[in-house]
């Protein structure tokens, strides 16, 4: 859910409200903002990330990253680790992505159309060259169930 306490023009605020096991740390999650000013990155667990996730967007489970114009963006660190073990990926690597995307989506970018969606995985993928990470869209090796 967006915060509604106020908060520095410059700063980038990180909220832990389902713990920090797992999480990458505060100045990495910071660093992946792209100097973005204003953002509150809040992680949470499933339980908030479904409640947060069917108020605002009317779907009954929890999602791995919502934004809001308000400069929040939520991740929720179940969804997040489960998509980076089933995508053969880093937990570090799949957060930089998701919020790499949350950045994009404050900054206007898409997905709705394909074309859309076309710019910002570009844009994704540009930027996280930039930050040391591969590909987002390439699943190096899937995990066995």
């Amino acid at each position: 859910m967006p915060t509604t306490s106020a908060r520095r023009k410059n700063r980038v605020t990180v909220q832990y409200a389902a713990g920090r096991r797992g999480v990458p740390s505060a100045a990495r999650l910071r660093r992946w903002t792209l100097g973005y000013p204003g953002i509150t990155l809040r992680i949470v667990g499933a339980h908030e990330g479904k409640q947060i996730n069917r108020r605002f967007r009317g779907v009954n489970r929890p999602t791995n990253v919502l934004s809001f114009s308000t400069g929040d963006i939520i991740l929720c660190h179940p969804v997040i680790a489960r998509e980076a073990r089933e995508q053969g990926k880093s937990i570090a690597a799949h957060y930089a992505h998701l919020v790499v995307h949350g950045v994009l989506h404050l900054r206007g970018y898409d997905h709705k159309k394909k074309r859309e969606a076309a710019r910002m995985e570009s844009a994704e993928r540009r930027i996280l060259a930039r930050l040391g990470f591969g590909d987002p869209y390439a699943v190096e090796s899937p995990v066995p169930r």
